[in-house]
């Protein structure tokens, strides 16, 4: 018996709809005798064009195939629009460019060229990613593409300022450690146990309009309020305000508070909703040079598509809602009230107006910044994160860094730096480390400052962070992970 999977390396899109009329046709085929490779190239023959002329001797078999993939809205859609490489780049512009690396500017370049494509735009956090860089803002036509999302779908930062001084960074450092080493959860897998799982609105969605957020509902109650690998992280300290923030959602007298700053995502059910439609997206897409695959759309007029968008609308309101709940631990664990806080999330699509023209945005390590719209810019453990206001720059399609960006990938971090090194440089800083790895050490990342400074056309700053200390995920749930992945 045929499997799935290898019709779908012949070529078959891999639509859930099409999967059982092709396993039919292949497999009553086959009992006929019908050879493999004949079965094969008439799925591959199929999927490129549904009108391909059948023989008298394999119409019996694949006519339903072939009406299937005549009828299919994703097929039709996606023959619309073919790549083609002699297209000219959409527009796009770069900021702080001195600091991007060639790759990143090749592969913003290279994701203008998609059909789809009307513009883009490279922040000055960039560095190389998978498809898009991260620190890319990609606008589309009436499409949407799960890679220039993100895997870790509606990554995001939360930050609330707490009633209460930040002089307890000195004097009660260890009642706040065990605020989050108690309330928080990192690494690979990480979860909490039945008697401690968090409760939210969230879960009493609908998560069965999909197959693949039905089959991790479960998985994701157990993540709720959890962090993962990678760059996340829950820190205290000190949030410096220049002058009064009169902002209707974020107000603030000047001076020095204590603070509480978030980075994490859709965890686990993210990850899994990004791969099973980047697949079909792929799938679809048979004709893209291989450093475009990952940059495989589905139209927003097809069944996948619209699964997608809602899907990614879930996992933007799972991966709030776990910041709102680590918040809200934290702060009841210290006994604290929150008096004013900021979120905004990345690695996201909107659809947002362009001159009088419907265009969705994706920003995959870039923060939404139009007019008034306020955020939370991170910088490293040891270079500060900026509260920032938004000025509306449609030339970056409204939009600013999400954080410093890597200067230096993970495996030259772990490559080129020292344990010792970090220690000096965090102790220099009065920055306490409670558990974390040498890939996220600062000198892995870009000056914050100059990042800042690259982007004063996008964003103006309202306050200034200072790590004080902080929680991400152990060297020794990283290094379970970098073999799991070997």
């Amino acid at each position: 018996m045929m499997k799935s999977d290898t019709l779908i390396k012949a070529g078959l899109p891999k639509i859930p709809s099409l999967l059982p009329i092709a396993m039919k046709a292949a497999g009553t085929a086959e009992s006929r005798g019908i050879s493999r490779d004949v079965i094969l190239e008439t799925v591959r023959a199929l999927a490129l064009d549904p009108s391909f002329p059948l023989s008298d001797t394999l119409a019996p078999y694949f006519a339903p195939l072939a009406d299937a993939l005549a009828a299919s809205v994703e097929v039709r859609a996606a023959r619309l629009r073919r790549y083609d490489k002699d297209r000219e780049p959409a527009p796009w512009r770069c900021w702080g460019a001195e600091n991007i690396d060639e790759t990143s500017v090749e592969q913003m370049r290279r994701a203008c060229t998609l059909p789809v494509a009307a513009g883009g735009a490279l922040m000055p956090d960039a560095h190389a990613g998978y498809g898009l860089p991260i620190g890319g803002v990609l606008a589309v036509k009436n499409a949407v593409i799960p890679y220039a999302v993100g895997v870790d779908i509606a990554c995001r930062m939360r930050l609330t300022v707490l009633d209460m001084p930040p002089s307890l960074l000195d004097t009660h450092e260890e009642r706040l450690a065990a605020a989050l080493e108690k309330e928080t959860r990192f690494g690979l897998g990480a979860q909490f146990a039945p008697g401690e799982r968090r409760s939210h609105p969230v879960m009493d969605e609908d998560w069965s309009f999909s197959p693949v957020t039905k089959l991790y509902r479960d998985r994701a109650r157990a993540q709720l309020g959890t962090s993962g690998n990678g760059n996340h992280f829950v820190e205290f300290g000190v949030l410096e305000v220049p002058a009064d923030i009169h902002e209707p959602t974020f107000r603030l007298p000047a001076g020095r508070h204590l603070a509480l700053l978030s980075h994490s995502g859709s965890r686990g059910a993210g990850e899994a909703v990004a791969k099973y439609y980047s697949d079909i997206a792929m799938s679809l897409h048979p004709e893209l040079p291989e450093e475009l695959r990952r940059l495989a759309w589905l139209s927003l007029d097809s069944e996948s598509g619209l699964e997608y968008w809602n899907a990614m609308q879930l996992m933007g309101r799972y991966a709030s809602a776990g910041h709102e709940l680590i918040h809200r631990h934290v702060a009841a664990a210290l006994g604290a009230e929150a008096i004013a806080s900021v979120e905004n999330h990345h690695n996201f699509a909107w659809l947002e107006e362009y001159d009088g023209e419907h265009l969705v945005i994706h920003r995959k390590g870039a923060t939404p910044a139009a007019q008034g719209a306020l955020g939370v810019v991170p910088g490293s453990m040891a270079t500060p994160g900026f509260v920032v206001r938004g000025r509306g720059n449609r030339a970056s399609f409204n939009s600013c860094s999400h954080g410093a960006g890597r200067r230096m990938s993970r495996k030259a971090a772990f490559r080129d730096l020292s344990q010792q090194d970090m220690d000096a440089l965090l102790k220099k800083g009065r920055v306490r480390l409670l558990s974390g790895a040498l890939d996220e050490a600062p000198q892995a990342y870009k000056d914050s400052r100059s990042v800042i400074e690259a982007q004063r056309d996008l964003v103006d700053v309202l306050a200034e962070f200072h790590p004080r200390l902080v929680k991400m995920a152990s060297s020794d749930t990283k290094s379970s992970r970098l073999k799991k992945k070997h």
